[in-house]
């Protein structure tokens, strides 16, 4: 089952230190965070993975106007962030006595209903004051932190994680999730109801804000299908304050949620570095990827000829996913609509695709044969023997010897062997390199800690 991503929002009012602590939670030792390049101008969304759970962080401390008055800027900014989020993280100066501004902001959270945490931030100084002092807001679970020091932090994300699912938690429901991204005026809602007004079944229609994520349930060859409409993504310089960050947020949501993502791209409008960064997101996420090109309708004299010309320059515009199939489509003529529902059937189809471990080994060695990997003098990568981990997306292992050498082209030219045995057409797949020596070292290192933890515990 595709899973929304739970979301974490900071908030509180300016020079708290909440673009900080959201560096120091997105960069501690134990979180990985992927920073999703150029989708939010000041860099206010992270995901984290953090001891078996995964979340967005937002910091709303980017969505604050200057030129706003506090009271407008800061009621929108919290009243979004209690929208979209699971749980809110409201930060305080631990070093000033509270204010009528974080008076209001916990209020304005602990109305929410949405669990809250308050972060007494910059605990190092030495005017910090005690924390009965920020009992009076109101917030139970208080927490001192200090993002230059990197006090709290491991607490913080500590009690994050008791408020939020664990990754994959709950059981599978056996729906196909499908979700339509893009720019804004791409044609999503008209791809959208057109595809929801093919169907004569629709199961039950979920309607959302205009700026939230549209569902609608569909059955179609006897599949349990949901579209999902996603409010647009634009340049990150055009983004605006407040609702227009969420809506980044939701899209991100979407493409994590979904099993594959249509790609649409205006026929008028193509190619534009926006399109490749939702792309490379997408790939980057593992799903199911398909380039859509709408309003068909609209190119003068269309025939055979005029797609032959510019489906080339689309694909390589994306050559870095040029196992994503183009289909060329019109909501007002309908033409290639009910097609799309055939597609991602299919792209589903290759993503759960079975392998077979003798022909994948069969493939590694015959490759290898073809085209032995480079290495350094006495360090060439060996590559012994290769099984399948997952499906949707197709997860590969490799095992050997001196991995760490192998030039990023040989994996790429490994994933094209795969490619040419087995159709994986609308879909990424993935890889891990583990080096047995490597794992080898850590088994008896672990051993020894082990020993010397026993052998401690027998002198007590």
């Amino acid at each position: 089952m595709a899973s929304k991503l739970p979301t974490v929002a900071i908030i509180g009012q300016a020079n708290v230190g909440k673009s900080s602590l959201f560096n120091r939670l997105v960069r501690s030792q134990q979180a990985i965070v992927a920073r999703e390049a150029g989708t939010t101008r000041d860099n206010v969304l992270g995901k984290v993975e953090y001891n078996y759970h995964s979340f967005w962080l937002v910091d709303t401390a980017g969505l604050k106007d200057p030129n706003d008055e506090f009271e407008a800027s800061i009621q929108e900014q919290i009243t979004e962030a209690a929208d979209a989020a699971d749980v809110i993280l409201v930060v305080v100066d631990s070093s000033q006595y509270v204010s009528d501004q974080d008076r209001f902001i916990a209020k304005k959270a602990l109305r929410s209903k949405k669990p809250v945490l308050l972060l007494a931030n910059k605990a190092d100084l030495k005017n910090s004051l005690p924390i009965e002092e920020f009992k009076r807001l109101g917030i139970k679970e208080i927490i001192r932190t200090s993002a230059e020091h990197n006090f709290g932090i491991s607490e913080v994300l500590d009690n994050v994680t008791k408020l939020i699912p664990a990754k994959n938690e709950g059981e599978s429901d056996d729906i196909l999730r499908i979700s339509l991204i893009g720019r804004p005026n791409v044609g999503k809602s008209f791809l959208f109801n057109t595809l929801a007004g093919k169907q004569q079944a629709i199961v039950a229609n979920i309607a959302g804000t205009t700026r939230d994520v549209n569902r609608v349930s569909i059955r179609y060859a006897d599949r349990d299908i949901q579209l999902l409409d996603t409010a647009g993504m634009r340049k990150p310089g055009k983004q605006e304050v407040g609702i227009e960050k969420f809506s980044v947020l939701r899209t991100l949501q979407a493409i994590e949620e979904s099993d594959i993502c249509f790609l649409l791209m205006d026929v008028n409008e193509l190619n534009t570095q926006l399109d490749q960064r939702i792309a490379g997101i997408i790939n980057e996420s593992g799903k199911g990827m398909a380039i859509v090109i709408t309003k068909w309708d609209s190119v003068e004299g269309k025939d055979a000829f005029t797609r032959d010309e510019i489906a080339p320059t689309i694909v390589r515009t994306f050559d870095f996913t040029p196992w994503a199939p183009l289909i060329f489509t019109s909501s007002v003529t309908g033409q290639n609509v009910t097609k799309l529902f055939d597609l991602a059937l299919d792209i589903e189809a290759r993503r759960k695709q079975p392998t077979k471990t003798r022909v994948l080994n069969d493939l590694l060695q015959k490759s290898i044969q073809r085209h032995p990997p480079a290495g350094l003098k006495n360090t060439h990568p060996k590559l012994r023997y290769i099984v399948q981990t997952d499906t949707a997306p197709p997860w590969f292992v490799v095992y050997g010897s001196n991995l760490r050498f192998l030039h990023w082209s040989y994996k790429r030219y490994l994933e094209r062997q795969i490619r040419e045995t087995y159709n994986y057409t609308g879909t990424p797949i993935k890889f891990s390199f583990r080096d047995e020596k490597q794992i080898k070292a850590n088994r008896e290192k672990e051993q020894k800690e082990a020993e010397k933890l026993a052998r401690s515990t027998e002198t007590e």
